[in-house]
């Protein structure tokens, strides 16, 4: 797998949301910063989970 690619893919994907909806976008930043750490690293693992599983599918 090229690294390039995936990481101009990821690039891609985190810019759709404040490109398209910066105001929105910006609110939701905003909330996370005041989301606790242990929320955070819950989220984070969930998210870790998703794509590990993604990529053990495909």
């Amino acid at each position: 797998m090229d690294w390039l690619k995936v990481i101009a893919l990821v690039l891609i994907v985190e810019g759709i949301a404040p490109f398209l909806i910066p105001n929105k976008w910006k609110n939701y930043m905003l909330q996370v910063a005041t989301m606790p750490a242990k929320q955070l690293r819950q989220m984070g693992f969930i998210l870790l989970l998703i794509g590990t599983i993604i990529l053990w599918i495909s």
